[in-house]
């Protein structure tokens, strides 16, 4: 390396900022920003670094705490319920990804051992990627986002079996040692560690620590864990980032889970930034420019197996409609650092020349580079409904307002009208023209903008808001903008409305408090019926509310089935046989059959 540690994170630092709004501005997302500054920087263009193995060895820590916190955002019994995608969805991409290029790789001129290490190797996708451009979308919490994401979950678990193959199949395998299975039971002994330890002395040191007072302290211990959980996993030879998305996982229904997220994501994003160039170092430009027909036919080949198999996945048993299949595939279709881990691996153990293994690493890193592009282009052929605004938005200004009501259509209007008549200053925006202009002609003071845009929310004064209502009618943009709020405004309160019980759901996950637009008025009409037909007024209010507080409790219970459709169902049925026995006592044939006598 050229330079101290000083000029040497100047150096980072000016590319990431010179790079990253170049390659956003022209609608190529940061990812290829990162990797496009790092390839620069590298060993095989500028050199201003030579030595990328040491830099992506230290830039991991930005994945282990993305997994981090997205670990934050589930949670053990959330996470049982995804058993089906994870060991559904996901062992199949592994399987039938894995042979389809270990066959390639056969026809290639490799051995049959070297073919299976290095079509399992290429299965896997980057992590740091996928995940990294799914929340840059906006897409973590849409369907195709949560099935990437147990796609992914399942290939770091894999890499444990296939890391501890490796020397079993290498050219001095047969020595009978054992070591390959002794790995395995290391690694079993590992995680089990981490969940016994985690779940019974986590919560405890941070009610410990969160009592002296002092934020530095909770930040050292928050890092202390994400690093330690990491650590832990890569002596048993695992996965870093899966110890410290259990670690997340573990602490995702604790009181401090927010706290915890809000202390790590700073660190966080500027760690996966030194990453992505680490990968960009890492890419042999000279191997590319030396056999650019090989490696670029590689690569190509690579994308179209694993897309066109995930595409099929994401359809059949992944549920996805056309566009959710085809950014899932979009999404997972290049290969993945820990690729890098298992060429080095198999090359040591005989299986790969040091010219294989160069080639295959490049062509896994341009596999990243392309993914971005390839996202683009699928956008553009599966573009989103709606189209481009038809004239610019209002300029906003800083009214100091204690509320901003995001949605102005009959949900929003309501609770404005209500916040009106008790003088309490709020701002409302609206991202349809027409529905602006109409309600405008009612002297409605509204502004015509986008609420997901941040620098929309930042003029219009959303830094001193203490609640936000979330009003849209789009469920995706609804989605997004509670994102964003609880991103930037962590310390104001959420109010979202809410489509359907699933889109409840979503929004929960998310930190908001979710109202079903329908539920509310649906309930009040049915306490009416009852009364209608007969029932005593206030026996039907407390029928009513007792039902309420039933469904409250159901949509918690479901909210963590979500992911897993039979268990829903089943659930379902369970609730409908309870809600029968609840009420069964109170409406027994003499009370069912005087409000019938009443009626006629």
């Amino acid at each position: 390396m050229h330079g101290g540690g000083l000029e040497l994170a100047l150096v980072f630092l000016l590319a990431a900022v010179l790079a990253v709004p170049v390659f956003k501005r022209f609608g190529l997302g940061a990812v290829l920003g990162y990797l496009a500054a790092g390839a620069l920087l590298g060993p095989h263009a500028l050199a201003v670094v030579r030595d990328a193995d040491r830099v992506l060895a230290a830039s991991e820590i930005g994945v282990v705490m993305l997994l981090f916190v997205i670990g934050l955002e589930l949670s053990l019994p959330r996470l049982k319920v995804m058993r089906r995608p994870i060991f559904g969805v996901g062992g199949l991409q592994v399987l039938l990804s894995g042979i389809a290029l270990a066959l390639l790789s056969m026809g290639a001129g490799l051995a049959w051992k070297a073919a299976l290490v290095v079509g399992l190797g290429l299965a896997l996708s980057s992590t740091a990627v996928g995940l990294q451009l799914l929340s840059e979308r906006k897409e973590l919490t849409a369907e195709h986002g949560r099935l990437a994401f147990a796609i992914l979950l399942f290939q770091d678990l894999a890499a444990i079996p296939l890391l501890a193959a490796i020397p079993l199949l290498g050219a001095h395998a047969g020595t009978g040692d054992g070591n390959g299975w002794l790995a395995v039971a290391k690694a079993v002994a590992a995680i089990a560690a981490l969940v016994l330890g985690g779940r019974y002395l986590l919560r405890h040191v941070f009610r410990v620590i969160a009592r002296t007072g002092m934020p530095e302290v909770f930040t050292a211990a928050a890092l202390l864990v994400v690093l330690g959980s990491a650590w832990l996993m890569q002596l048993a030879g695992l996965s870093a980032g899966l110890g410290a998305f259990l670690a997340g996982v573990l602490l995702a229904e604790s009181e401090f889970r927010h706290e915890l997220e809000s202390q790590i994501q700073p660190f966080e994003g500027l760690l996966l930034g030194l990453f992505f160039m680490a990968v960009g170092m890492s890419i042999d430009l000279q191997r590319v420019a030396a056999e650019p027909l090989a490696i670029l036919a590689g690569t190509g080949l690579l994308l179209a197996v694993k897309f066109a198999l995930l595409l099929g996945l994401g359809l059949r048993p992944g549920r996805l409609d056309l566009r959710g299949s085809l950014l899932l595939a979009g999404t997972l279709a290049l290969g993945g650092e820990f690729a890098f881990v298992v060429f080095g691996e198999a090359a040591k153990a005989g299986l790969l020349e040091a010219p294989q293994r160069d080639r295959l690493v490049a062509i896994v890193g341009l596999s990243m580079a392309a993914t971005p592009l390839l996202l683009l282009l699928i956008s553009r052929l599966a573009p989103k409904p709606g189209g481009k605004p038809s004239r610019d938005y209002d300029r906003i200004p800083d009214e100091h307002p204690h509320v901003m009501v995001a949605g102005f259509g009959r949900f929003g209007q309501i609770v404005a009208r209500l916040l009106w008549a008790q003088k309490i200053p709020f701002i409302a925006i609206d991202p349809d023209v027409e529905q602006v202009d109409f309600v405008r002609r009612f002297g409605n003071q509204i502004y015509y903008g986008d609420p997901t845009r941040l620098d929309l929310l930042r003029s219009a004064g959303a830094a001193g808001v203490k609640l936000f209502v979330v009003a849209l009618d789009d469920v995706e943009a609804s989605l997004r903008l509670v994102g964003l709020l609880r991103s930037h405004y962590p310390d104001a309160v959420v109010f979202a409305r809410a489509r359907d019980r699933r889109h409840a759901w979503q929004l929960t996950d998310l930190g908001a408090r979710a109202w079903r637009e329908l539920f509310g008025s649906s309930l009040e009409m049915g306490r009416d019926v009852l009364v209608a037909l007969g029932m005593d007024p206030a026996q039907a209010e407390a029928r009513a509310l007792r039902f309420r507080a039933f469904d409250d409790r159901l949509m918690e219970a479901q909210r963590l089935l979500q992911d897993d459709e039979d268990a829903l169902l089943q659930s379902a049925q369970d609730a409908r046989r309870e809600l029968a026995e609840l009420f069964e006592a109170d409406a027994g044939e003499g009370a069912l059959g005087r409000i019938v006598d009443r009626r006629d």
